[in-house]
């Protein structure tokens, strides 16, 4: 028997259904899609807001990322997750105390989000914090744009470990 038309109050959800014709409507596609890690950075000013240097993006599907300016447009309006990790490490045998990290998501050059990452060593080898976060962003996906920053409290000097920090942004609905 062949049906031309479905009543929504008909349908039952629990049923299969192969469909023979395009089906449109019927939910969306998770992209754009971003992941970048972040360029290694030496010697960061104490207690002061740094935007994180991006490196190369491992993923970009929107071509969204600029990379003179590290920041991304997702130029698709929606949603998105954002998620973001920053970790810092001292120098071998510098007399440093890592005592506090913050990542700070900046919509449009204003920070939306910050998170706190803590602890507190002697700088007698090397250790390494990091402070992580995760968000939910609306982008007008044509001027809406983000960066990541990070601040610290330290006392000696303090790199940023590109390898181990990270950056991930995707696509979640429509607005």
């Amino acid at each position: 028997m062949a049906i031309d038309k479905i009543q929504s109050e008909s349908i039952n959800l629990a049923d299969n259904f192969a469909f023979t014709g395009t089906v449109t409507g019927a939910g969306e596609s998770n992209t754009p899609i971003f992941i970048c890690g972040a360029n290694t950075l030496t010697g960061q000013s104490n207690n002061t807001w740094t935007k994180i240097q991006l490196a190369g993006a491992s993923l970009d599907t929107a071509s969204g990322f600029d990379s003179s300016n590290y920041k991304y447009t997702p130029n698709v309006a929606g949603y998105y997750v954002v998620l973001a990790k920053a970790r810092l490490y001292t120098n071998p045998g510098a007399p440093s105390q890592l005592q506090m990290e913050r990542v700070g998501l900046y919509k449009n050059g204003s920070r939306i989000e910050e998170q706190i990452g803590a602890d507190r060593r002697d700088g007698s080898y090397p250790y390494a914090a990091a402070a992580t976060f995760q968000s939910i962003v609306s982008m007008n996906g044509s001027s809406d744009y983000l960066e990541f920053y990070f601040r610290l409290n330290s006392t000696g000097q303090v790199n940023m470990d590109g390898g181990n920090s990270q950056f991930r942004i995707f696509y979640l609905a429509s607005t």
